[in-house]
């Protein structure tokens, strides 16, 4: 029996062998891969925008021979211009297959980001580095050579409207925006956009330019902004025509493309003209430099609809013998002089005998001009002038502080008021001398009328804060605020009962007319105050506007528009403060 056990334990055995020998003649050898071999669908690619989403080029290569399953191999394409071997290369990687496919826009990309030149053809060399999958086995194929031209990628530009009318009442009125989609669509860099218009038919040959900045896609323009594009390309106020408009868009590397043309037929308006006073007086007034029409001041426009772009006027300090003329825009180009009331171009200089403040006005349509006394007061049944004119000055006159500005204190009764800068009233002639009265229905803060509406009633008598503000000549304005107390606050007072910075026990200043307040009061050294109508923060006040002047007996020009706390003196002790707003000044003694 044991003999038969041994036998058949050798003849399996013997099996056993024999079909192991046989299943390992019959595997393949692998070994450790081979090098690839790769090859192109083409050597030289010329794509068109058109080809942006197609596939214009493929790599295909052969297999390495790895002992594993194909999922397990590694490929990583590498591509870079010829010369640099592969020191800026850019690469792809696919894990199992053997070919790797490029669209139109993925090979500009990779162009437009060497910076490379559109329409120019370049030699790129391209080889793959196949390995398993945990990078084992690097083997690195050829290296192939292929000429690709990159191309241009517009942005495709749209709009809002084709046919427009424009109107000067309407300039900030959006009047139509422009969008368009990003050029080189893909590029990962910065693309500065620029929006181009020229006339209708003139192919860009010189066209203007409104910088549009990053990776923006939009642009609305006003009417104004529309009205200056169709002036500038050659349509006079007015008339119609067309205008042509599109995109360039800049990449970093200089890559430069244009969008499609986009047409806007546009009525044209002649647009608002600024005038300036350029003269001998500016330097000393703070008005920027002599005969220096970028740094003169401007004059105000009326806007009224009869002499909108004819009159301008404005109110200001010259001082005795001061010289000036008058230019349309901050250029010498057009200017005007004149004698005895009557501009004319390139005329002689304007001239004021005596130092103060004036209203000096200029109708450049009539070529007349009229320099008077500049003044403004209260008038109106709720004043003390009532509505005759001729009471006004100068009983109920403001203070002039600064251009364009005047400030005034004065009772008020019940009913209605306006300002006038004008011992009469304007007779309806449109002169260039006539006076000029404002008012508005809108409350503190509004734009003013040039002989406009009354302002609304006062229903509250008591004594008021009155402030036209033409500082803004696109924006003139009016302030209007109770003026029943001035309180002098800050952590400088020295007195009993009174604490830091404390509007309730502030000590009250006195009002003795004409906008002068006073109060002699104790004083801590070198500290700080500040003036507030009310009796707690929130309430009209008054700062610093000297630059930081302590010197005693030197008035000192006041803000209220925010600005540094007051100083007090350098030595302890009592003194008296004048707090003057019709002069805009704070003094103390």
């Amino acid at each position: 029996m044991r003999a038969i056990k041994k036998l058949l334990l050798l003849i399996m055995g013997v099996t056993l062998m024999t079909l192991s020998c046989t299943k390992i003649e019959e595997l393949p050898s692998y070994g450790n891969g081979q090098a690839v071999t790769i090859g192109p669908s083409k050597f030289a690619v010329v794509p068109a925008p058109a080809d942006s989403l197609n596939t214009v080029l493929s790599f295909f290569w052969t297999s390495p021979n790895y002992a594993t399953d194909t999922s397990n191999i590694k490929y990583i394409l590498e591509m870079d211009s010829t010369g640099r071997n592969f020191s800026k290369k850019i690469t792809r990687e696919v894990i199992g297959k053997k070919t790797i496919n490029f669209t139109g826009r993925e090979l500009n990309t990779i162009l437009l980001n060497y910076g490379f030149a559109l329409g120019t053809p370049y030699n790129m060399d391209v080889r793959v580095i196949s390995s398993y999958k945990n990078n084992n086995e690097r083997l690195t194929s050829n290296v192939i050579k292929v000429a690709i031209t990159p191309y241009t990628d517009p942005a495709v530009l749209t709009a809002t409207a084709s046919n427009v009318t424009l109107d000067l009442a309407n300039a900030a009125v959006n009047a139509i925006t422009y969008n368009w989609t990003q050029s080189f669509a893909g590029y990962a860099g910065n693309i500065n956009y620029i929006l181009q218009f020229d006339s209708a038919g003139k192919n860009f040959v010189a066209p203007q330019e409104i910088p549009i900045g990053n990776k923006i896609y939009t642009k609305t323009l006003t009417q104004g902004e529309l009205n200056e594009t169709g002036l500038t390309s050659g349509i006079p106020g007015g008339n119609s025509g067309k205008v042509e408009y599109r995109i360039k868009a800049i990449t970093a590397q200089g890559a430069i493309a244009y969008s499609n043309v986009y047409n806007v037929t546009m009525k044209t308006y002649v647009p608002i003209l600024r005038f300036y006073m350029p003269g001998g007086y500016q330097g000393s007034t703070g008005n920027g430099n002599d005969w220096d029409p970028a740094t003169a001041p401007e004059l105000i426009r009326d806007l009224r609809s009869s002499v909108l772009n004819k009159m301008y006027y404005i109110y200001l300090y010259l001082p005795a013998g001061a010289e000036f003329k008058f230019t349309q825009g901050r250029a010498w180009d057009v200017n005007y002089g004149g004698t005895g009331g009557v501009l004319s171009t390139g005329g002689a200089n304007l001239t004021v005998p005596t130092a103060g403040y004036y209203r000096i006005s200029i109708n450049r349509v009539t070529l007349q001009y009229d320099i008077r006394e500049g003044r403004m007061g209260f008038v109106g049944g709720a004043t003390g002038a009532n509505w005759d004119p001729p009471s006004v000055f100068p009983t109920y006159a403001m203070g002039q502080p600064a251009n364009n500005l005047f400030v005034g204190l004065t009772d008020f009764t019940t009913g209605g008021w306006k300002l006038i800068d004008n011992n009469a009233w304007n007779d309806g002639s449109n002169a260039v001398g006539e006076t000029r009265s404002y008012g508005t229905a809108s409350g503190s803060g509004s734009t003013m009328e040039v002989n406009g509406a009354n302002f609304a009633d006062i229903t509250t008598a008591g004594r008021y804060r009155v402030i036209w503000d033409g500082r803004d000549v696109n924006n003139i304005k009016y302030e209007m605020s109770p003026a029943t107390e001035m309180r002098l606050v800050g952590d400088g007072i020295n007195q009993v009962g009174v604490n830091d910075w404390d509007p309730p026990t502030s000590p009250q200043m006195t009002y003795s007319g004409n906008g002068v307040w006073t109060i002699t009061i104790a004083l801590k050294a070198g500290k700080d105050i500040k003036f507030l109508a009310g009796n707690a923060w929130g309430a009209f006040d008054y700062e610093d506007n000297s630059g930081g002047i302590t010197a005693l007996g030197t008035a000192r020009k006041i803000k209220w528009e925010g600005g540094d706390n007051f100083k007090t003196p350098a030595v302890a002790g009592t003194y008296t403060i004048t707090l003057n707003e019709n002069a805009q000044t704070v003094t103390i003694n």
